[in-house]
């Protein structure tokens, strides 16, 4: 257990410092796009700053939610500060929300009057952006899989990529053609990239804190598995719910045959039950509790226990 909980701290660190790496290139981009916007006028160039922005927002969230994961748990916290990883990521997904909607709408006007923009200095900020997205993505690959925090910021980072090369796009098609409206419809082409991200993060995390049976684990399968299991005669009261990325966490009351307690064969059973959770399903469940009672106990407990 000692090795198992270094292990995981180190991951964490790893993360932690990943994203702050990322936040520094993000920041430092964001300060070029911010010039390059004021200097240039353009929408397109102005919209990837706001996303860049919010990037930089959700990065930082991100860095101080992995800073607080790694605090240990406490009897008044007992999963420490695991979920601040899912507020993080809700945190994130508002205000890219937000981002999304007012990108659309100012698009849209410009489309109707667009300003003139100089293309030659927006390919400049766009190479800037681009260049700056791709060190960030490279940062964080390495563990975009290993939490739901370093992932939405690894989404944000790579959608930051495309809206600099939407910008760059604009910019060569002004240049070349003459049509004004590249500018704005390089806007809307970040927007439409801002807002179904935002919402399957939204979703993710607020699946997560209602507590929904985590991706991917079957409950049906499992009771069934369950069932399975030598002596045990029902289940009920079966829950299963994501504290963090990682840590899928399942419970469940067990009816098994009363002479399992007499012989001292209820423990064997226990074991066997953490087993098939924890190996039969593609959601391995290492941390399991199981109420294991005999049948007819069902009767005493409130109704509650379905």
């Amino acid at each position: 257990m000692p090795h198992d909980h270094d292990h995981a701290r180190a991951a964490g660190l790893d993360q932690r410092a990943r994203l702050a790496v990322a936040l520094a290139i993000t920041t430092a981009v964001l300060v070029a796009e911010v010039v390059g916007a004021l200097w240039t006028g353009s929408l397109a160039l102005l919209v990837d700053a706001a996303h860049m922005l919010t990037d930089a927002g959700g990065l930082a969230l991100a860095v101080v939610a992995a800073s607080l994961a790694l605090r240990p748990a406490s009897s008044r916290r007992t999963w420490g500060y695991r979920r601040a990883e899912v507020l993080a990521a809700l945190a994130q997904a508002g205000v890219l929300l937000v981002v999304g909607v007012y990108v659309l709408v100012e698009a849209v006007r410009r489309l109707v009057t667009p300003p003139e923009v100089p293309s030659s200095l927006m390919v400049v900020f766009g190479v800037v952006g681009l260049v700056g997205n791709l060190a960030a993505m490279a940062v964080l690959a390495g563990q975009r899989g290993a939490s739901l925090n370093v992932r939405a910021a690894f989404l944000e980072v790579a959608n930051d990529a495309l809206g600099s090369v939407a910008v760059i796009a604009a910019a060569i098609v002004i240049a070349t053609t003459g049509w004004r409206q590249a500018d704005p419809v390089a806007a809307l082409v970040v927007g439409a990239l801002i807002l179904p991200r935002a919402v399957r993060l939204l979703r993710e995390a607020t699946s997560v804190l209602l507590e929904s049976t985590p991706p991917g684990l079957d409950l049906d399968a499992v009771r069934h598995h369950l069932l399975g299991v030598e002596h045990v005669r029902g289940v009920h009261d079966l829950h299963a719910s994501l504290i963090a990325t990682g840590l899928p966490v399942i419970s469940a009351h067990v009816e098994v045959d009363p002479g399992c307690f007499a012989d001292g064969h209820a423990p064997r059973i226990l074991d066997q039950l953490q087993e098939c959770v924890a190996t039969h399903f593609d959601v391995s469940v290492e941390h399991s509790t199981f109420q294991v009672e005999p049948v007819g106990h069902r009767t005493h407990e409130p109704p509650t226990h379905a």
